[in-house]
């Protein structure tokens, strides 16, 4: 029988958000409820908050999560009940063109869960990017399931969910970032920090992280970092070009998202080198780049959607390379906090006081 829980809502375009009573259905064919363990606070929980993403409020906020399979539905057979799993929002359908052609990282038809919850007076949730984690159980599309090794700590493990799969895929993955090369990072939030991590682990030579707050340029020096620029006083490309002889760096990773940060890490490429935009724009925004300069430069300007993951893949490697010490996912993990405490972590995030405050339950 359906479930009453409690969970953070984002009822209007920047209205607080709040706790509420959820009601959670039983798990349909291809369904899983998941008791979330740990959620973390991403930017894109923000952005719904402030209707950057869409208008179908009231959302239930959060999706960067890890928790064990409760129930699952007809049909499931890859999670259950009593399963660790992180949770993804990018559950591979199999059979699109993409998929196919065995490229599901780029699958045109992914899905979530078909039954919606719901508050108590029975309006519809939209759940963000599909998951709804900032509650005590949530209901998903098993698909979203990706098992990993129990012996991880949630509020470890949940950040791949999201920000730091982000980042490092952006890297390893969309950016092939390979040995001996040199990468310039721009923004180094929660998920330019990872593309750092992500970097240092694919065997980049010379990592440049680029910020205009002296706290975040430190911490990326933490994560493997070994050149920082603060473009709020110095010319970004020109210290990049500086840093690389001349010539700008093989990889630019934008984790910004913004025109103005797009442009720098254009120009501050090597010729026939990679740009990859993994920050997140919002809807209005607007590029212009002069087309000989797109064709006179050469080499390929990516976008990174979840860094370009497989779930299945890249989730269970990356917790093997943390416990053996190679990655420190714990690093990303600023504060833990209650359900009670999402707001403040927004305003704190706003503030670029945190890398990642994690909601622990």
């Amino acid at each position: 029988m359906p479930q009453h829980v409690q969970g953070v809502i984002a009822p209007g375009k920047n209205e607080p958000v709040r706790v509420e009573t959820i009601v959670i259905p039983d798990p349909g064919p291809g369904e899983a409820v998941v008791k979330i363990q740990a959620c973390g606070v991403c930017h894109t929980d923000l952005h719904y908050k402030q209707g950057a993403i869409n208008d179908e409020f009231p959302f239930l906020l959060g999706h960067e999560a890890a928790g064990i399979v409760e129930s699952v539905g007809e049909g499931v057979t890859d999670v259950t009940p009593g399963d660790f799993v992180i949770l993804n929002w990018r559950a591979v359908c199999g059979t699109c063109r993409a998929c196919t052609r065995g490229r599901p990282w780029y699958c045109f038809a992914t899905h979530n869960a078909k039954q919606k919850m719901t508050l108590l007076d029975g309006t519809e949730l939209s759940p963000a990017l599909g998951i709804g984690a900032f509650a005590e159980k949530t209901l998903v599309a098993a698909g979203q399931c990706t098992k990993v090794d129990p012996a991880v700590a949630p509020e470890v493990a949940g950040l791949l969910g999201c920000g730091v799969m982000a980042g490092i895929g952006a890297a390893i993955n969309t950016g092939d970032v390979g040995r001996g090369d040199t990468v310039a990072v721009i923004g180094c939030g929660g998920v330019g920090d990872a593309a750092v991590v992500g970097s240092r682990l694919a065997g980049a030579a010379k990592i440049i992280a680029v910020d205009i707050d002296d706290r975040k340029l430190a911490k990326a020096q933490e994560m493997g970092a070994t050149h920082t620029v603060n473009s709020r006083s110095t010319d970004p490309v020109e210290a990049i070009r500086e840093l690389t002889g001349g010539f700008g760096a093989d990889v630019v990773i934008e984790a910004v998202g913004r025109p103005e940060t797009y442009e720098q890490a254009f120009y501050a490429r090597d010729l026939a080198g990679t740009v990859v935009l993994v920050g997140v724009p919002s809807p209005e925004m607007k590029l212009e780049l002069p087309l000989l300069d797109v064709f006179g430069r050469g080499g390929a300007l990516k976008s990174s959607w979840y860094g370009d993951c497989l779930p299945s893949r890249d989730f269970p490697m990356l917790i093997d390379l943390h416990q053996q010490g190679r990655i420190d996912l714990a690093a990303f993990v600023t504060e833990t906090i209650g359900l009670g405490d999402v707001e403040k972590a927004f305003a704190r995030m706003h503030e670029g006081d945190v890398l990642r405050s994690v909601v622990v339950l």
